[in-house]
């Protein structure tokens, strides 16, 4: 199981056979890495790990194509350590062992070793435990990629010897970047801007689904082309390029679609738009991602319900995978649509968001404060705090929680829909036992007769 971009030896490759694309243009050196910058950029985690020669067991978390595999063979190429990939998939126990013989072989000769798991949520407890007191020993460093979160998916013991990090899809910017390179490398027609959004949509932030499919689509083009645009691309990519109409409209176009009918409480119409991009070709669990977005976008508190379901959804689907998980994500579809609609929390934090980034930074009142030095306390730190849950109704009526200037803002709006409805009579009733308590502060106190 040698690495075959750092081969352990220097025999050049059997003659007539052809790297994939994908291979060809795995990076060889960090600077090379398309994406990640929040892991690789100047100071990062795994940049500064880099520069510091600290090799240290990790878990990389994150969907497929994204360089997982690529960052582990780069860790072991630049602290010359011995490269083992072991498929969660397909090995086991007896894979392991071997790992461990060959890392001990090396070992004597003064060499490190990264042990590299993909798919390491495959395997199960007992397969994860005999890493641990090799891993403990430093016999090996072990890096695990993994796209499910590995707070449920590997044990606890072994999470805890490994530092993770988080990866992330690409963005168009970074997609169009790895085009370029591809074109370049397969000295291809360029493709056309159409054509090349259409292939950033389809890749939905996966590099090697991208780099797959530029090779496809350049060995199908023709001797004289000048360039390779949709028509072409979808000859080559047929059924997993489908348009998402016979009008030509485009990807986003088919989100917003869906988007729109969700909030317009249109179940036929978001049902209809949610096949179209499956049918489309659209990975369900982007789809996933943009429903968790709109329960808490368009129907929030009016229904909290909606956010569970989605997750939920999102989960089964994980679990189920297609096409039996797409049904939960039609049910999370369906629920969306017929929901209660309110956008008061969205707006509400954009209306924060946008007070913040241009306000001073005001001081936290003194009664708000933690005073946990005698210092502190004197300083009036604390000083007047009413617990609420001595006070009536669990409720301190009269006191004020935003910074001074700010005591009338009113972010938060609920509609009368759904929960929210009750929300608002809630939030009516406890703004007037404030006013209250403000006149009882205001009015002078009565004269006394004696």
């Amino acid at each position: 199981m040698t690495d075959s971009l750092f081969p352990e030896t220097d025999a050049p490759p059997r003659a007539g056979l052809q790297q994939p694309l994908a291979e060809r243009l795995r990076p060889a050196h960090l600077d090379e890495v398309i994406g990640q910058r929040h892991l690789l950029g100047p100071g990062m985690p795994l940049r500064a790990a880099f520069d510091a020669g600290r090799l240290h067991s990790m878990i990389l978390w994150g969907p497929p194509g994204v360089g997982k595999t690529t960052l582990a063979r780069l860790m072991a190429h630049s602290f010359d350590a011995q490269f083992i990939a072991i498929s969660a998939v397909l090995g086991g126990i007896k894979e392991i062992r071997e790992a461990v013989e060959r890392a001990g072989s090396v070992a004597a000769q003064g060499r490190r070793t990264v042990v590299f798991v993909d798919e390491v949520h495959r395997f199960n407890k007992a397969q994860q435990d005999a890493f641990l007191p090799h891993v403990e020993s430093g016999l090996f460093t072990f890096i695990g990629a993994t796209t499910e979160n590995p707070s449920f998916e590997v044990n606890s013991a072994l999470l805890s010897r490994a530092t993770v990090h988080v990866l992330k899809s690409l963005d168009l910017l970074e997609l169009e970047l790895l085009l370029a390179r591809a074109v370049q490398t397969l000295a291809c027609p360029p493709f056309s801007a159409a054509a090349a959004q259409r292939l950033a949509a389809y890749a939905d932030g996966d590099a090697r689904r991208l780099l797959n499919a530029v090779e496809a689509a350049a060995a199908m083009a023709p001797a004289a082309a000048t360039e390779i645009d949709e028509p072409a691309l979808e000859r080559a990519l047929g059924e997993q390029l489908r348009r998402y109409d016979k009008g030509g409209e485009q990807f986003y176009d088919v989100i917003s679609a869906l988007h729109k009918s969700v909030r317009g409480s249109d179940p036929d119409a978001a049902l209809y738009w949610f096949a179209r991009m499956l049918d489309g070709g659209v990975d369900a669990r982007y789809i996933a991602r943009r429903l968790i977005r709109m329960a808490s976008e368009d129907i929030g508190l009016a229904d909290p319900r909606a956010l569970r379901i989605c997750l939920d959804a999102a989960e089964t689907y994980e679990r189920l995978g297609s096409p039996e998980g797409e049904l939960t994500l039609a049910q999370a579809v369906v629920f969306l649509a017929v929901a209660p609609k309110s956008n008061a929390v969205y707006s509400a934090y954009k209306a924060v968001r946008a007070l913040i980034k241009q306000d001073s930074s005001r001081p936290v009142p003194l009664h708000l404060r933690n005073a946990p030095t005698k210092l502190m306390t004197e300083l009036g730190y604390g000083r007047e705090y009413r617990y609420a849950h001595d006070e009536a109704g669990g409720f301190a009526a009269g006191v004020t929680y935003l910074p001074e200037g700010l005591e009338q803002q009113r972010f938060y709006m609920p509609v009368a829909r759904g929960l929210e409805l009750r929300i608002g009579e809630r939030l009516a009733e406890l703004r007037r036992l404030n006013e209250e308590a403000a006149e009882l502060v205001k009015s002078p106190a009565p004269e006394s007769d004696f």
